[in-house]
């Protein structure tokens, strides 16, 4: 407990420390990621919250998520969160399968999953959950259940990811050892377009590659940052960007501890160059439906850089997986999945 108290205080000390890092950005959305009802309860919450609005401009009702497991979200702790500041929950369902949540090692199992829906939606509104395609072993008809399921609860907000295979991990061993399929990128792409079908005609907004929401429910934390909007990450790992750097803090608990009551910010950083800004303008900007702005290319990096950019989609647009309209480069439906891997070619390297 006292490491607990002692990282929270931390946490409160770096809000303070850095409170002159966006100066001239009103706070929109605040996230706390990664396990969190486990670690935090309401009133440490509210601290942290309260922090944030006694040394940053916040706007009049900002998004305040909290992304959770469904095997840390019991009835109580639901309950406590709807009496907290948290006004939008994230809830990391993955599969409605037990086989997948086995193969996936993770620590909830199906029942548990449908029940904290159940009674997140009644004291919660705005919701997001994700899923998981292109699981070894998960046809079609099964990943279409997984949708179904997902939309009988009725939350306005979906985000879904192929499924990748980390390295050191239970799902890498079983494939090298033969015990389950690899992952089949084709099966994938057709589980992309089947999810993008179901739940455009129930009303969502696939707003960007990974991301659904209904009107009015796109998420504000992962719209700042497909937009390339300046975030402040507090607490060890967290990473930070401000337009012009990017910063991570070491991601040793003691080391952050230590810093932090030193004064000292336990952060590396990252000075982007035109070109950094550039690439990563077009792999955010190619995921979103508000696509690559040709003339913001034009303004922000120059001729030269928008002529490159044209260039090198040409192939693209002629393949139809890309296309120009009102002066925005996007992708066609059928170039959506593959959108990484085209702007991975459109990356200018080592302009002068």
């Amino acid at each position: 407990m006292k490491k607990k108290d002692e990282l929270i205080q931390c946490l409160v000390k770096e809000l303070q420390l850095r409170k002159n890092e966006l100066q001239n950005d009103t706070i929109e959305t605040i996230y706390f990621g990664g396990g969190t009802p486990s670690l935090l309860n309401r009133v440490e919450l509210e601290l942290l919250v309260n922090t944030v609005y006694e040394n940053y401009p916040v706007i009049i009702n900002p998004e305040i998520t909290l992304e959770a497991n469904p095997d840390d979200l019991s009835n109580d702790i639901i309950i406590e969160l709807s009496d907290s500041p948290i006004n939008r929950l994230s809830i990391g369902i993955q599969s409605f399968f037990e086989r997948d949540l086995k193969l996936m090692n993770r620590a909830h199992n199906k029942n548990e999953a449908k029940a904290c829906l159940s009674a997140a939606t009644q004291y919660f509104n705005n919701i997001s959950i994700d899923l998981i395609y292109g699981i070894p072993g998960l046809s079609n008809e099964e990943w279409i259940t997984n949708i179904e399921t997902a939309l009988s609860f009725n939350v306005p907000h979906i985000s879904c990811y192929a499924l990748t295979v980390e390295p050191k991990t239970a799902l890498e061993t079983f494939i090298k050892k033969g015990i389950i399929d690899n992952v089949d990128d084709d099966l994938a792409q057709e589980q992309f377009h089947i999810l993008v079908d179901k739940l455009e005609t129930s009303g969502f907004v696939n707003y960007e590659l990974s991301n659904f929401g209904k009107p009015h429910f796109f998420s504000k934390n992962n719209s700042s940052y497909w937009l390339g909007k300046s975030y402040l990450g507090i607490g060890p790992s967290a990473h930070s960007f401000d337009g012009d750097q990017r910063s991570w803090n070491v991601s040793n608990n003691t080391k952050y501890i230590k810093s932090i009551q030193k004064n000292k910010l336990p952060s590396e950083i990252e000075i982007l160059t035109a070109t950094d800004k550039f690439n990563e303008y077009v792999m955010t900007g190619l995921r979103t439906i508000w696509g690559v702005s040709l003339k913001k290319v034009e303004n922000d990096f120059g001729t030269n850089y928008k002529k490159y950019l044209l260039q090198q989609s040409e192939i693209y647009i002629k393949e139809q997986l890309l296309y120009i309209d009102d002066d925005k480069l996007l992708t066609t439906k059928k170039g959506k999945f593959l959108s990484d891997g085209i702007a991975s070619n459109l990356f200018k390297i080592n302009l002068v």
